[in-house]
């Protein structure tokens, strides 16, 4: 019988160590610990499992379960293997002891010490890492070295002895660095952007370290990770900023670069597609990679080592690429804020797809080491509800599920790609576990397919394209840095407004609507109630235009000059002075009686003075004039209250009769127009007007803030300088 399958799970209550294909059942001679559980972990080379408790370390043997040994160390929160497993490594939240100095935290312990009690253990070695990313030791692959980054430098010490720094790799500024996993010992290690210098990607021969045998520089640069292929002949660059200067993407940008081990070849990966690259991955064989990249739908490509293009896959909402462990299957699947679909290819049937499987919600996905199965997941605290585990055959079949309460960690069994070799993964297609067929028989299959709601008006029809995915033959992205739903396939200028199915519009006029230019409106393309309107329109224009010549060129009965004010109630006509104070007559108290009465007094004095031909002022369609005072301030609907105690007193009664008179001059003034002198005055003028409409409010019974108290004060010295500036108001 072939060696099953494993997986581990933890959750909020315990641990649990499952045999998968083809028995799903639990791991015999396992006890599941309970608890609260913070960590645990395989070792890469599948033999040892380990978790951590509050108290201490436990390791088991994966394939049956017992116990190897407990490393007395409380309050662990990572765990982690040598290649090989003779190490373990553990990590602690950074504290100080008693002297105000920072504890050794991280400790790296023997797996199997024969002849030393458990309760006796004792560490190889200890360090300080504060930071918890990155915190691991990296081994090369034999186990003969392991190294640190520290400030400006990266150690290196000898497996068995920790003690003792072996050897240093000294840059000034490294970040990060990766030890290749192949059987040769390669370094890389990046340098971010310094002081105008660009970052930098090194790669050395350990412990040849006068020299790199490899670099790349590049702009754009403030992260990187950093992927070597399992034979560590090559290392794939994923750069990334953390802010993009453009405005095209709230997550930095992104470009990716290939070097070789030994400094043949280095380039920059060239995409045909704008946007972010979302994942990047090696196949088994060393020889290609996959990258999912561009705005969504994304785009997928494999490349050679050579970094050329091998073949596309059509464009889709995708943002996760996985070689299977034998490099015979591609899955492409889109995760996170996308619907989960995994389409998985054949890549020695010229990337014929296999089938495409519904993993929604799923937060983790893995290949299994016999490359048949596919394990997903969704997990805690991602989300909270729907926690399980659900394993998949490549051929697209559920063939297993557990439905799990707060799941946090689940993972594979390591093992190796020999231990199960690939015949025809497809046929026979297996039995599924009585749960997965329990599941299935819960789910409701839709009676048709959803599809996006239409409207009654636009079913039966076909979809406009800027509608559509790009995927789906619609517009692709465009991405300007400007926020706008306009343009096409929502993305890019902002568009005109169109009705799915209807006759296309005009061109947008500036300020939105649209453009009348070089168009004529017929009258036969009019309905009936437009037609209607229209002439209205057309009267209505004729009629004020009469009304306005007449009034302008002959005085009214009344001695006024302008008849299209005229022409409005009595009661409009009356609450002309009043319009910055109507809303609240009803709050002012008998005492102000008498600055009402003295409004209208006003009103009729300046009704007078329109009629008159003295230079004392004159109201017209146009706005106002204060000729009599320096003062013009003509401007279409402005109204300029006078001053309380200005009592120019002119009846219409004593105006004599005005002789006929030419035409006014029509042409209308802005209010900026005037000298800097009548600029001034009207400047304090206003001022004036909001003191007055603030001694109301008051008086009204409004309370007022400081600033408005404070403005009110300063009449006075408003006045004055109107008088100086020869206002005699």
């Amino acid at each position: 019988m072939a060696v099953p399958t494993q997986f581990a799970y933890r959750t909020l209550k315990g641990i649990g160590i499952v045999d998968a294909s083809p028995v799903y059942e639990s791991l015999p001679g396992f006890q599941r610990p309970e608890g609260n559980l913070r960590c645990c972990t395989y070792s890469p080379c599948g033999r040892y499992f380990a978790w951590a408790s509050s108290e201490q370390v436990t390791v088991v043997d994966a394939s049956v379960g017992h116990i190897i040994t407990t490393l007395p160390t409380p309050n662990v929160y990572e765990l982690g293997f040598s290649p090989s497993g003779s190490f373990i490594i553990t990590w602690e939240r950074p504290s100080k002891d008693q002297d105000g100095n920072a504890t050794k935290n991280l400790k790296v312990w023997r797996v199997d010490e024969e002849g030393v009690n458990d309760t006796e253990r004792t560490p190889t070695g200890k360090f300080v890492q504060k930071s918890q990313t990155g915190w691991n030791l990296q081994y090369t692959y034999d186990e003969t070295y392991c190294a640190r980054v520290v400030t400006n430098e990266v150690q290196f010490y000898q497996s068995g002895d920790l003690g003792t720094v072996w050897n240093k790799l000294h840059i000034e500024g490294v970040a990060d660095f990766a030890i290749s996993p192949g059987e040769n010992h390669s370094i890389a290690v990046f340098v971010p952007e310094r002081k105008g210098q660009p970052a930098a990607v090194k790669v050395y021969n350990v412990p040849q370290f006068d020299f790199a045998v490899s670099q790349k520089t590049f702009f754009k640069g403030d992260k990187v990770q950093l992927k070597w292929n399992d034979l560590g002949t090559s290392l794939i660059v994923l750069a990334q900023t953390e802010v993009d200067k453009t405005g095209k993407s709230y997550y930095g940008e992104t470009n990716l670069y290939i070097l070789s081990a030994n400094g043949g070849f280095d380039s920059r990966i060239q995409l045909d597609k704008e946007g972010p690259i979302h994942d990047v991955t090696w196949s088994p064989n060393s020889k290609e990679f996959g990258v999912v990249y561009g705005y969504m739908p994304a785009k997928t490509t494999i490349f050679n080592a050579r970094a050329e293009v091998t073949h596309n896959f059509a464009l889709g909402p995708r943002n996760t690429i996985m070689f299977s462990p034998h490099g015979r299957f591609v899955l492409v699947a889109g995760f996170g804020n996308l619907a989960g679909q995994m389409d998985v290819f054949d890549l020695e049937k010229d990337y014929q797809k296999v089938t495409t499987i519904e993993g929604s919600n799923a937060s983790v996905c893995e290949w299994s080491p016999d490359g048949k199965h596919i394990l997903t997941a969704t997990i805690s605290p991602r989300l909270r509800v729907d926690n399980g585990v659900r394993i998949w055959h490549v051929g697209g079949g559920l063939m297993y599920n557990e439905d799990l309460t707060e799941l946090y960690h689940v993972c594979w069994r390591p093992q190796s790609a020999a231990t199960h070799p690939l015949d025809n993964p497809l046929h026979p297609v297996p039995i599924p576990h009585s749960s997965a067929l329990a599941y299935l028989g819960t789910v409701k299959t839709p009676s048709k397919p959803a599809g996006a709601y239409r409207p009654p008006g636009a079913r039966g029809q076909v979809t406009p394209l800027h509608f559509k995915r790009e995927d789906e033959g619609g517009a692709a992205h465009i991405s300007n840095g400007v926020s706008s739903l306009g343009g096409a396939n929502g993305f890019g200028k902002p568009r005109k407004r169109e009705v799915p199915g209807a006759e296309p519009i005009g061109e947008i006029a500036p300020g939105g609507g649209i453009s009348l230019a070089g168009t004529v409106e017929g009258e036969d393309n009019l309905s009936k109630a437009a037609l209607k309107n229209k002439k209205k329109r057309e009267a209505k224009k004729a009629k004020e235009a009469a009304d306005k010549a007449a009034g302008l060129a002959t005085p009214g009965p009344n001695g006024e000059g302008n008849a299209a004010v005229d022409n409005r109630s009595p009661e409009r006509r009356d609450r002309r002075g009043h319009e910055r104070s109507r809303s609240k007559s009803n709050l002012e108290p008998r005492g102000w009686s008498q600055r009402r009465e003295g409004s209208r007094t006003r009103k009729h004095s300046n009704a007078a003075r329109n009629s008159t031909n003295n230079g004392s002022g004159s109201v017209g369609e146009g706005g106002v004039s204060l000729r009599g005072h320096g003062v013009s301030t003509s401007a279409p609907g402005l109204t300029i209250r006078p001053l309380p105690g200005f009592s120019q007193q002119v009846t219409a009664a004593a105006a004599p009769p005005p002789p006929p008179t030419e035409a006014p001059d029509l042409t209308l003034t802005s209010p900026g127009g005037g000298s800097p002198h009548e600029k001034k005055i009207r400047g304090l003028l206003k001022k004036i007007r909001a003191i007055d409409d603030l001694k109301m409010r008051l008086a009204g019974g409004e309370k007022l803030e400081d600033t408005q108290i404070k403005k009110m004060h300063t009449e006075d010295g408003v006045r004055k300088e109107l008088e100086a500036l020869g206002w005699s108001g």
